[in-house]
């Protein structure tokens, strides 16, 4: 009966918009919440079918579907601590619930996903949200380098554990040397005299260490004979004896015949080195190939014709450039992370170590996710498989420090929403009180 349908239809309107005064309330209660996503409620028709030109119409009334927009991005809110974090862009971070960190193998975890967090370390170093969410990542390796990791599960990912009170020292490995030579030593009659310097290195357990220099010009006559431009450099490692202060033949890592140039075009740079022993000379790169105690150390003296490198010149002996890497043990001053999801922790040494990298979730249809509380996300049959991708590679964008990810409710467009939603339940609670004055009036005819 129609008037049947329409008392029917009139409950369905009712029921679909309580439904998205619902869905109004949650956005607008969260309009404040980092990182909410807003939940959208669409209303589709319900037809009941019925014959052409049959002149009576049955109401089939409506449904309400809802639909958390989570594509829709937030504005970013800069904050004051670097482990404060969110995405540019697409792409999610990995987090799993902290209840699950003892319970279960790492096999085992649920691997949840969020946008955004607000990341403090606990008592045991763990990297976690107020709320419980444990932030993982991939550990780096003693070198600051990422292993090669599966991108299609989770079984790699580990709890990023930050100790406040770690130390760590960085071993040298490359060092550059940059010195000028009197060119007026290797005259004829000259005496001779070495000239002499230590440069200090970092050993593997963050002891100081040094490389004594030594360079002996090369005499080729009398007075007058003219300069031979050659040079003897001999290095010695301060690690290879019982006193660093004494050099002697137990410590020669490295003998070298230096060649200077007194052309036009090139004078005072190298012309020639040839090894005397010890590591190859590689005059592409103008590299020595060294190996002190700790292990191998490529020492620049520059390229034939560089003039970065050891050069000879009419002046006095003096370092003009000397670098190295590495540094003592030192304490951690603080940890942040950049743009390509690296946390790398800071040294008061001024050294700076990569500790872990945190990847971006992507699945093919982010709406299809499952929402949890918190703000986070588990995939679904709807959302597709999850892939790990580095931050900016393929879809995703990049990993922003000191910043929060803003609920994504427009406070006036769902006000605006709220009034429309008022009006039509007052309809719908209209057209049930006439059907219910209709089958008054029905009822009355009896009488």
């Amino acid at each position: 009966m129609s008037i049947s349908s329409a008392l029917n239809a009139g409950v369905a309107g009712l029921a679909a918009n309580s439904t998205r005064l619902a869905s109004i309330s949650d956005n607008i209660a969260n309009s404040g919440t980092y990182g909410y996503k807003r939940v959208n409620t669409d209303f589709e028709s319900m037809v009941i079918n019925q014959a052409r030109g049959a002149g009576v119409y049955s109401a089939g009334g409506v449904r309400a579907l809802t639909s958390r927009i989570i594509d829709q991005r937030g504005a970013l809110v800069s904050s004051s601590h670097p482990l404060d974090i969110a995405i540019s862009g697409r792409g999610m971070l990995p987090v799993i619930p902290s209840v699950a960190l003892a319970s279960l193998g790492s096999g085992d975890r649920p691997l949840m996903m969020t946008t955004t967090g607000s990341f403090r370390t606990d008592a045991q170093g763990v990297l976690r949200t107020e709320s419980g969410l444990v932030l993982m990542g991939w550990p780096a390796n003693a070198d600051g380098s990422i292993p090669i990791m599966p991108r299609d599960t989770a079984s790699g990912l580990q709890p990023v554990v930050i100790n406040a009170n770690q130390t760590s020292a960085d071993p040298t490995t490359s060092m550059n040397l940059g010195i000028n030579l009197p060119a007026t030593d290797t005259a004829g009659g000259g005496t001779g005299e070495p000239w002499n310097m230590k440069v200090e290195y970092f050993g593997n357990l963050g002891t100081s260490e040094s490389l004594a220099l030594t360079f002996t010009p090369t005499i080729n006559g009398p007075t007058g004979s003219g300069m031979s431009n050659t040079w003897t450099l001999e290095i010695r490692d301060s690690a290879t004896i019982d006193d660093p202060a004494t050099a002697n033949d137990e410590s020669l890592i490295g003998s070298y015949e230096l060649v200077f140039s007194d052309s036009q075009t090139s004078g005072g740079t190298l012309a020639s080195v040839t090894t005397l022993s010890g590591g190859a000379y590689d005059p592409a790169t103008g590299m020595l190939a060294l190996n002190v105690d700790g292990g191998p150390m490529s020492v620049a003296i520059g390229r034939p014709g560089d003039t970065n490198g050891l050069t000879q010149l009419s002046d006095d002996f003096a370092p003009t450039n000397i670098f190295k890497n590495g540094s003592p043990v030192g304490n951690l001053t603080a940890v942040e992370i950049d743009e390509n999801g690296y946390i790398r922790a800071t040294y008061d040494t001024g050294f700076i170590r990569t500790i872990y990298q945190i990847p971006l979730v992507d699945v093919p249809n982010p709406n299809g996710l499952i929402a949890l509380n918190n703000q986070t996300y588990q995939v679904s049959p709807n959302s597709g498989a999850f892939f790990l991708w580095d931050a900016g590679d393929g879809p995703t964008g990049a990993v922003v420090g000191y910043a929060r990810e803003g609920s994504a409710t427009d406070v006036a467009a769902e006000l605006t929403n709220l009034i429309q939603t008022q009006r039509a339940y007052s309809s719908n609670a209209k057209v049930i009180q006439t059907v219910d004055e209709m089958l008054q009036e029905t009822t009355n005819i009896k009488r």
